[in-house]
């Protein structure tokens, strides 16, 4: 068994490899905890403009906000507010629901569960990548949520019967937020601060475009680029990101996050293990990965992915992973901010980082 400072050094100097080699890379942000293992790693390397990456900065990691907005429906589900059977209508404007789902001419809107939205198996259109771009070429572009979800009625085609399969979108994570102001009568962002964030003293923690955190930061925001956008300074984008994956904070924060998801303290065990097991296969290009409740795992594959790889967690576009492995006990949470690495990255998370972490635990 290899020492503890020869892995903890191998993972450090190997991540600082590897955003060196790569010009795409502005900055990068590794967390690496385990109190199994002794191990504790919390890095950055690279710039946010002219200023030096510091670990302290806090980070936007994309999509790995699903997993909040995941576990705030979760946590209303154990309070008995909502069931992940229960029919979105019930919850949502009837003009909006009004044609939301139309496939080869047949309304299946009222056929679409809170757990199709979930797994992402609604059937719906993405509205977030299109609109992105729209917004992009167009500075004069602003819409709120409620509009990007009527433009996507009128300009986007739905992709499949709810239930029938796995399409990865925004539009679901978007139409979750709206049930979760529903239920709790409070704007998406001030739910995540008064469910969430307060509660378990995130105090650097915030909604991109919509809140900002308890305490003043000593360091600016890390940089995050989307089709060479920096992401988290444009608030007129950062608006649609919603409760698709707003949250921004210190890669210590996501930690106190994953552990109290873990340990029980935001849902119930039983809830939880519901929201990692009850999954669909997901399809490309997120090939050889089950997604749960916002989770993602990635399969055994004889040789290729052994069991004892077996992690799961969340994943953002830019490069963005928070992810537990629990035979060591570690979580392992990081980004490469630019979404050349959407998928480099989780091999830099599987294949490296915790392949250097299991020669700890033999």
């Amino acid at each position: 068994m290899e020492k503890i400072s020869t892995v903890q050094d191998k993972i450090e100097s190997g991540f600082r490899k590897q955003v060196k080699k790569d010009k795409k890379v502005e900055n990068a942000y590794l967390l690496v905890h385990s109190e199994k293992l002794g191990i504790d790693i919390n890095i950055a390397e690279g710039k946010t403009g002219a200023i030096q990456s510091n670990p302290e900065q806090a980070n936007h990691l994309a999509s790995v906000g699903k997993l909040f907005t995941a576990t705030l429906v979760s946590m209303l589900y154990d309070k008995g507010l909502l069931s992940f059977d229960d029919k979105i209508v019930k919850y949502l404007d009837s003009d909006l629901m009004q044609g939301l789902h139309v496939y080869k001419g047949k309304d299946f809107t009222n056929n679409i569960s809170i757990k199709h939205l979930l797994k992402q198996t609604s059937g719906l259109y993405d509205v977030f990548f299109p609109l992105l771009k729209k917004m992009i070429d167009n500075p004069k572009i602003e819409m709120t949520v409620q509009e990007a979800l009527e433009w996507g009625k009128a300009n986007l085609k739905t992709v499949g019967k709810p239930g029938q399969k796995h399409f990865y979108t925004d539009t679901n994570y978007y139409l979750l937020g709206l049930i979760i102001e529903n239920i709790t009568r409070k704007p998406f962002h001030e739910a995540v601060h008064d469910m969430i964030l307060e509660p378990l003293k995130m105090d650097n923690a915030y909604i991109n475009g919509y809140s900002e955190p308890k305490s003043k930061p000593e360091y600016p925001p890390a940089h995050i680029y989307l089709f060479n956008t920096n992401f988290i300074e444009n608030k007129r984008i950062a608006k649609i990101d919603y409760a698709g994956g707003g949250i921004v904070a210190p890669l210590s924060e996501y930690l106190i996050f994953m552990k109290a998801l873990v340990n029980g303290q935001l849902v119930k065990k039983t809830t939880l293990n519901q929201m990692i097991y009850d999954d669909i296969k997901m399809g490309f290009p997120a090939i050889g990965f089950d997604y749960g409740y916002s989770v993602w795992k990635p399969k055994a594959i004889p040789l290729l992915m052994p069991k004892k790889f077996f992690c799961w967690g969340c994943v953002g576009i830019t490069g963005a992973f928070m992810f537990l492995h629990p035979q060591t006990e570690s979580y392992v949470i990081g980004t490469f901010n630019d979404k050349s690495y959407t998928s480099k990255a989780l091999r830099f998370m599987l294949s490296f980082v915790i392949k250097s972490l299991l020669k700890l635990d033999k």
